[in-house]
């Protein structure tokens, strides 16, 4: 099972708690994205949809919450709904999850995809705290993405900013 979550937890140390949102260009993800912080980054060999893929993590913390944005390149366009589908639900296991909401991901320049999905949920950290998550799982051609605020509240406010700031590049 994909640990993602419980990965950029294991990656907070590394960050400042100030809200300093910066534009980032990850090498190689074809992706835009603004983080509040300055990310730790980490990238392992994962079973996604499966088979093995490389998945690279880029995670901070700041304000108490955790936002990360982890991607991985596929090798077949049939495992592309597999894999959104994996990572969402991994998100959810990583806090022993509910879903709140769910609804259609909406990302400048994405693939559409109708397994592409922003998922609100509240669930417990391994320590046994509350939690609140949103994650958005998405596609580009034969990469998937997934972006994921979680914390105390992780609501709208500190959403909006993280989510609409992602954009593929062309």
């Amino acid at each position: 099972m994909i640990r993602l979550t419980l990965l950029a937890v294991a990656l907070l140390g590394a960050c400042s708690p100030a809200l300093d949102w910066r534009q980032m260009r990850p090498d190689g993800w074809g992706l835009a994205v603004a983080l509040p912080c300055k990310p730790a980054s980490h990238a392992r060999q994962v079973p996604l949809a499966g088979a093995p893929v490389e998945l690279t993590l880029m995670a901070c913390t700041a304000e108490g919450h955790t936002f990360a944005i982890a991607s991985a390149d596929l090798a077949d366009p049939a495992r592309i709904g597999p894999a959104l589908q994996a990572l969402g639900e991994a998100a959810r296991a990583n806090v022993q999850g509910v879903v709140d909401a769910e609804q259609p991901a909406q990302v400048k320049g994405m693939t559409p995809h109708p397994a592409a999905r922003l998922l609100r949920l509240r669930g417990r950290l391994p320590d046994g705290q509350p939690v609140a998550e949103q994650v958005l799982v998405f596609a580009h051609g034969l990469r998937v993405y997934q972006a994921t605020l979680v914390g105390p509240r992780a609501d709208e406010a500190l959403a909006r900013p993280f989510f609409d700031a992602i954009e593929v590049l062309r």
